[in-house]
């Protein structure tokens, strides 16, 4: 049998990652007048387990971004040198949209280039085809063919997506997922736009656009706001499960505006091709964790607890 990490204390590594949180940050890009933030927050816990449906483990923490990508952001980007990327199905801080998966991964590109990292997606020039790592690239990763892992920005796989919206480690009678990303079992209360605990942007005839991605309902227990109703999102992962062919369907959650409730339940998927693009479509990024001053105490905690750990056995 394997041994804990630190024996002396009968505690594995991700055992103290998941008891010490970190922090939510915003992330800066762009140049000049072109600078925007992204906000992310931290999605821990790793190594939970999948719901019923089979989704939701992640063996990793990561980070996901509180909201959609605006359209506001892919004019700024666009504005500080990304390329191939038409959106313009909305305006100002209202959703990106009419972005094909495609260009959805050319925009994390950019988020990784312009920030000095590696691309997370092997995209042509135009951004029109992906293709496939192989073993003789850098980052490769034989059980996800998409994502290379030396990227630090990417399109979360439904799984990260599912775990961010669903899961609720704090739930009452132990961990797991409602059917909404709002925290609850119950259809959340169809808004126009705002913030109210419990709401979401949809309701077909009665919300005519997709509201600001800051305005687009109550939260999920981790934080991220609007991945139930306001915009469909792309999904990283391949809607057969298994990312080995380039231009395969995509998956896609998360109900719009126009969608009925029932849209909205963690059950709902949709299976899309990455070259089409809708007004009802956006997406958002996630990105790996960074070590935070909270995390970096661990070394001196565990220094400390096992030192009483040992004095207690003189």
């Amino acid at each position: 049998m394997k041994k804990p990490p630190f024996p002396l204390l009968g505690i594995t590594l991700a055992g103290v990652l998941a008891f010490f949180s970190a922090p939510v940050r915003a992330d800066t890009f762009g140049v000049g007048g072109n600078t925007f933030s992204i906000p992310f927050v931290p999605i821990g816990n790793p190594g939970n387990a999948a719901d019923t449906s089979t989704y939701g483990a992640v063996s990793s923490i990561f980070n996901m971004s509180t909201y959609a990508i605006s359209q506001d952001e892919i004019t700024k980007a666009t504005a500080s040198g990304l390329t191939s990327v038409t959106a313009g199905a909305w305006t100002g801080s209202q959703p990106a949209a009419n972005m094909t998966w495609y260009e959805a991964a050319a925009f994390v590109n950019w988020l990784n280039t312009s920030t000095g990292h590696s691309v997370a997606y092997n995209l042509n020039a135009g951004a029109t085809a992906l293709t496939l790592w192989t073993p003789s690239d850098a980052g490769y990763n034989a059980a996800n063919l998409y994502r290379n892992n030396n990227a630090y920005y990417f399109l979360p796989s439904e799984n990260e997506y599912y775990k961010a919206a669903y899961y609720d480690p704090n739930k009452a009678g132990g961990a797991g997922y409602w059917q909404y990303a709002t925290g609850s079992n119950t259809a959340p209360t169809a808004v126009a736009s705002g913030t109210g605990a419990g709401t979401a942007v949809y309701g077909g005839g009665a919300v005519v656009a997709p509201a600001a991605v800051d305005q687009s309902g109550g939260l999920s227990p981790y934080g991220t706001m609007g991945q139930t109703g306001n915009v469909y999102e792309w999904m990283e992962s391949a809607f057969d499960g298994t990312n080995d062919v380039s231009s395969e369907g995509r998956a896609v959650r998360g109900g719009s505006w126009l969608a009925p409730a029932s849209s909205l339940q963690s059950s709902i998927r949709l299976n899309s091709t990455p070259s089409s693009a809708s007004n009802t479509i956006g997406f958002r990024v996630a990105s790996v964790p960074e070590p935070s001053s909270t995390v970096l105490t661990i070394g001196p905690c565990l220094m400390f607890l096992a030192r009483r750990r040992r004095a207690r056995s003189l």
